[in-house]
């Protein structure tokens, strides 16, 4: 037994080497990257990852693609965390958008546009195999979007420039928020030794990771909407207006299919205890450096600029609801209900409607999650100033809409 197991020992370690010495000439930074990794250290080679049918430049194909199932072989915790939390449901949520089939194919299986950050989510092997036939291998592996490929550094993880890539840009500016604001200053500061070494200075780790969790989650999640509806009437009756543009509640008031979507997805908490869980997560981790107190205010004042933008976004929803029922604004054929469906995005068939869905995911978005980030400038001018921009010009589009159509009632031309 103890001849057999040297002997398979001694065919993994010569397969390794082979690896080794043909990739030093092919792909040389793929060898220095494992070679500085902790995986070298400790004995992964490549075999580890990729098994030992892939042995000469005719079958490169034989190469296993590393998946989270081959990560969880050594590290079963983290894959589990990682799967509880809504970065293994990227890949889902992207799928679920109303209009994402009708992209280009090169937006949506390469790094050109959603999918090259939503590959981070879970994938079945079904979509693995369908993915790396397309000749898009990027994405099997989820875990190496953060750690990436061939170090898998746990070091270039712990820093706050790995959530950059996609955290980023229009619709979730969160690198960007968060470098302008006094955590990200503070932590640069200490990058520069300008701070001490044992100075507060949070990353988005800090926050969003305490203690390396990788069940990654937030209170008001992406589409800053939660159940139960709030107490305060007009915010309800404005937060029911928005889920019914989210496809979320039809114009009755009733539930459709799409809850499910958002559900499965974990877009948004749906009972008071799932959201009190993250709100006290968060008290907590702000607590390690804020008093109790301080950190529950500000983040009360966070979910009153989500109260602020759901009225601003509210208005202007109603407003082209308006527009359809009236006849001066032609309803998608596709869209189910007489609202505007925000999840469209690019898809959205006229300005005004345009104008709508940028109101929704760039500024409303900027608007909240500048507070909750603790940037004023985004939270103003980049969020609630533009918002309010927004829906003047919907609202006067509207009007033009209606004065041009009494014009053209004087003079017979709507027949």
């Amino acid at each position: 037994m103890l001849g057999w197991f040297v002997a398979l020992e001694g065919r993994a370690a010569a397969a390794q080497e082979q690896c080794v010495q043909c990739h030093q000439s092919v792909s040389p930074k793929i060898v220095s990257d494992w070679r500085h990794s902790v995986h070298s250290e400790v004995g992964t080679n490549c075999v580890s990852c990729h098994g030992a049918a892939h042995d000469s430049a005719s079958n490169p194909e034989k190469a296993e693609l590393a998946t989270p199932e081959t990560c969880r072989g050594c590290h079963p915790g983290r894959v589990e965390e990682f799967e509880r939390g809504k970065h293994a449901l990227a890949w889902d949520s992207y799928k679920a958008m109303p209009t994402t089939h009708w992209q280009p194919m090169t937006l949506r299986e390469g790094l050109q546009g959603c999918a090259g950050c939503h590959k981070i989510g879970m994938k079945s092997d079904q979509e693995i195999r369908r993915l790396r036939e397309a000749g898009s291998d990027y994405g099997a592996g989820s875990c190496d979007s953060c750690h990436t490929r061939h170090l898998f550094s746990k070091q270039e993880a712990l820093s706050p420039h790995a959530c950059r890539t996609c955290h980023m840009g229009m619709d979730h500016p969160q690198w960007e928020m968060y470098e302008s604001s006094k955590h990200g200053v503070r932590h640069e500061l200490k990058t520069t030794g300008a701070l001490p070494e044992d100075a507060a200075a949070p990353t988005c780790q800090t926050c969003h990771m305490d203690e390396g969790d990788h069940a990654v989650m937030t209170g008001w999640g992406f589409l800053a909407v939660r159940l139960p509806m709030p107490e305060d009437e007009q915010w309800a009756r404005d937060r029911a207006t928005v889920l019914k543009g989210l496809g979320v509640l039809d114009p009755d008031g009733n539930t459709t299919n799409r809850l499910e979507v958002v559900k499965k997805a974990k877009l948004a908490r749906l009972t008071e205890e799932a959201f009190q869980k993250q709100r006290d997560k968060m008290v907590a981790i702000c607590s390690d450096c804020h008093t109790e107190g301080y950190a529950r205010k500000e983040l009360a004042r966070g979910d009153d600029m989500v109260r602020i933008s759901d009225r601003l976004l509210a208005q202007s929803i109603r407003t082209v609801v308006a527009l359809y029922e009236d006849g001066l604004l032609h309803k998608p054929d596709n869209q189910a209900y007489a609202y505007p469906d925000l999840l469209a995005f690019h898809d959205a068939p006229s300005s005004i409607e345009t104008r709508l869905w940028l109101m929704f995911l760039k500024h409303r978005m900027r608007m909240f999650q500048g507070s909750f980030h603790m940037n004023p400038d985004y939270a103003l001018w980049y969020g609630w100033s533009e918002m309010v921009r927004d829906r003047n010009w919907i609202e006067e589009r509207a009007e033009e809409l209606r004065r041009r159509r009494k014009v053209d009632r004087k003079l017979g031309l709507d027949q």
